[in-house]
C-alpha cells in the first residue's frame, strides 16, 4: 500500500492516496469543442533546476539522487489517460544505448498492472501510441516501438530526407510535416489533431517543451520537486532554446506534499495551468 500525500493547495491538511491521484483528474474532461486538444508535460527537477547530470559516458542522464517510484507512479498515471505520447529522436538515441528512462513498454512493471487495466477498461489500446519529433530523422527504431502492431507517429518537416520518410512508411509508421526546416510545437499538434489525437502527453525533453511553450500549445505542466540541492555542470533545467518572445504565464492548480519520498525532505507534487 502507498502511503498517502498530503494537499497544500487548493485545499490545505487533507490526505490524499498516492495511488490513483492523477488518474482522478479526468484529463479527457479537459478537452473542450474550442481548444479540440489537450497538451501536457511533466518534469522531475531538484531545488536547484537540475533534471539532468553528467553520465559515466558522458552524456547527461535522469539524477538517481532525484528519480523514485512514487514519482514514477505519477508519471506513468499521466501517461495511461493520453491518446498519444509526444517523443523525439534524441530519446531513441539515448534508449539505443540503454540510458534513456523507459517510456516505451510502460506498465510491464508489475506494480503498475492497474494501469493496463485501466486503459483496457477505457477501451484503449495496452499501450499509447508514440510520436516522435525529429528533423533529422536521425534515429533508430527500438522492437519495442513498433511491435505488436502499436501506432507510430513522425512528425518531420517539410525538407526532411524523402527517402528517409518512405523507410518509415514502408514499415507502416505515420510521417506528418510540422514545420519547414525545423518542426514547431502549433504545428506539430495541429498535425495530431488532425490524426484524430486530442490527449497529448508530452515525455519528451527540454527542447520539445520550448517548441510546446514557442507555439502556445502547452495546458498543464506537471512538476515533481524533489527536496535536494546537486549542483554540477552542464546545467540542465526543464527549458532548453532561444529566450521565448514572451514569458509563458502559469496558474497553480494543485500542490501535495509527499513525506515518503526517499531522502529527508520528501518531494513536492506541483501542476500549474497555462494562461491564455
Amino acid at each position: 500500500m502507498l502511503k498517502n500525500v498530503e494537499e497544500l493547495y487548493p485545499e490545505k491538511g487533507s490526505e490524499r492516496a498516492l495511488q490513483g491521484l492523477y488518474l482522478q483528474q479526468e484529463l479527457r474532461a479537459e478537452i473542450s469543442a474550442s481548444a479540440e486538444s489537450f497538451v501536457y508535460a511533466n518534469f522531475i527537477s531538484s531545488l536547484d533546476g537540475r533534471i539532468a547530470v553528467p553520465h559515466a559516458d558522458g552524456n547527461l542522464t535522469v539524477p538517481a539522487s532525484i528519480s523514485n517510484r512514487r514519482d514514477w507512479r505519477l508519471f506513468q498515471e499521466l501517461a495511461v489517460q493520453a491518446d498519444i505520447v509526444l517523443s523525439s529522436g534524441r530519446y531513441l538515441r539515448e534508449y539505443a544505448q540503454d540510458r534513456a528512462q523507459e517510456i516505451l513498454r510502460i506498465y510491464d512493471d508489475p506494480s503498475l498492472s492497474d494501469l493496463a487495466d485501466w486503459r483496457l477498461s477505457h477501451g484503449l489500446d495496452r499501450y499509447p501510441p508514440i510520436a516522435v519529433i525529429s528533423a533529422s530523422l536521425n534515429f533508430p527504431l527500438p522492437e519495442a516501438l513498433i511491435a505488436d502492431g502499436r501506432k507510430v507517429v513522425i512528425i518531420t518537416t517539410e525538407d526532411a530526407s524523402d527517402s528517409r520518410i518512405r523507410e518509415f512508411s514502408d514499415r507502416g509508421l505515420t510521417v506528418i510535416r510540422g514545420g519547414k526546416t525545423q518542426v514547431t510545437g502549433d504545428a506539430a499538434i495541429k498535425g495530431l489533431r488532425e490524426l484524430g489525437y486530442q490527449l497529448i502527453y508530452s515525455a519528451a525533453g527540454p527542447r520539445v517543451l520550448h517548441l510546446l511553450l514557442e507555439g502556445k500549445v502547452l495546458d498543464r505542466l506537471y512538476l515533481t520537486f524533489a527536496a535536494r540541492i546537486l549542483g554540477g555542470d552542464p546545467f540542465s533545467t526543464i527549458l532548453a532554446g532561444p529566450l521565448l518572445a514572451q514569458p509563458a504565464e502559469l496558474s497553480l492548480r494543485h500542490l501535495y506534499l509527499d513525506r515518503s519520498a526517499p531522502g529527508e525532505g520528501g518531494q513536492l507534487f506541483a501542476a500549474y495551468d497555462l494562461m491564455s
